[in-house]
């Protein structure tokens, strides 16, 4: 396994990372068990979760994928051998399903002293290494919003308020360092300029999305990433398991994430498909499955810190913590760019 550095902290990550949110839904206890004891033996020690997993978030299953992890922590007694990230969930008013978690949640103090000791007792554990702000307060461009309105009245929570209650988590020591999730190049400047002429908890890290299919990091923040030193952690690096050909010529496998959930619907048009097809037949072309390809593109990026996997059987879990060994050349980086100048982001 090979490891970067989150931020300018002094912890290293593997850059393989493991994330969680099918735990408690398509995965149990005992499967999640099992992939964490697995992930540990390859090196990956970087967990990432959500007070609001697993997904789709409902009230019967809210804080599940905590509960997992928790249970391996106390179970294994590998707490010090693990960098433990999750994250505070924001404003959801236009959400009514979303009630049961802090009656509607919020980035204000309050709401994020109940968050963090929710998760703090769901995890099993009295600190955490990375606590996370999954998405903005404000109305914004995330979850694959493609064009800006400005809506200041819709701004709500200000940032300074979020940061001075996360930076106040650093000081007790519950948390050692802050990071944001589905952010733009405008919120993190916010939040760094904060930290600067404030001295407040400096953000080490970015969540956002980031695959073959959904280069739009590259724009804006991938600069900023590397200049500000706050690493992306990439997530849905698969696109969905779009990305591992699966769903290809209208397949539906049952017990795929597609098949169970409509609601996941991100990377389903015909110019996806379309992309998807000529990745594939670089992939085939040079003996890589897909997946490891699509995998290992996100890995030599050199703002990514973390590719964070998520996998629900373990053949799965083997074959993208394999991606880690496959090097892309630079005509393999070639090809994979032609076919992104063809299709370029055909997914938000």
């Amino acid at each position: 396994m090979q490891y970067r550095k989150l931020g300018a902290t002094d912890i290293d990550v593997p850059l393989i990372g493991l994330g969680t949110m099918t735990w408690g839904e398509q995965n149990n206890l005992q499967q999640a068990c099992e992939q964490m004891d697995y992930a540990v033996s390859r090196g990956v020690n970087f967990f990432d979760a959500a007070e609001m997993y697993p997904v789709p978030p409902k009230a019967e299953t809210a804080g599940d994928t905590e509960r997992c992890i928790g249970e391996w922590l106390s179970q294994s007694g590998k707490r010090s051998e693990i960098t433990l990230a999750t994250k505070v969930a924001g404003r959801a008013d236009t959400r009514p399903d979303w009630k049961h978690i802090r009656g509607g949640p919020r980035l204000n103090r309050d709401h994020i002293r109940q968050a963090i000791e929710g998760s703090l007792e769901r995890l099993q554990t009295d600190y955490l290494d990375l606590y996370q702000v999954h998405w903005p307060e404000r109305a914004t461009n995330f979850f694959g919003m493609r064009g800006y309105v400005h809506y200041p009245q819709a701004d709500g929570i200000a940032i300074e308020e979020t940061l001075d209650a996360l930076s106040e988590l650093v000081d007790e020591g519950l948390v050692k360092h802050v990071g944001l999730s589905n952010e733009t190049p405008w919120g993190v400047m916010e939040y760094l300029r904060l930290a600067s002429e404030r001295g407040l908890a400096k953000v080490v890290s970015i969540q956002n999305v980031y695959n073959l299919l959904s280069r739009q990091f590259e724009t804006g923040l991938a600069e900023m990433a590397i200049r500000e030193d706050v690493g992306l952690l990439a997530y849905s690096p698969m696109a969905f398991g779009v990305l591992s050909g699966k769903y290809l010529n209208g397949q539906m496998p049952a017990g795929s994430r597609l098949e169970l959930f409509e609601r996941f619907a991100r990377y389903g048009s015909p110019q996806s498909e379309a992309a998807t097809i000529a990745y594939k037949a670089i992939a085939d072309k040079y003996d890589m499955t897909l997946a490891q390809m699509s995998l290992a593109f996100v890995c030599q990026q050199p703002f990514v810190t973390s590719c964070l996997i998520g996998a629900t059987t373990m053949d799965q879990l083997r074959e993208n913590i394999d991606a880690v060994e496959v090097q892309l050349s630079k005509d393999q980086l070639s090809e994979i760019e032609a076919v992104h100048n063809q299709y370029p982001d055909p997914a938000p």
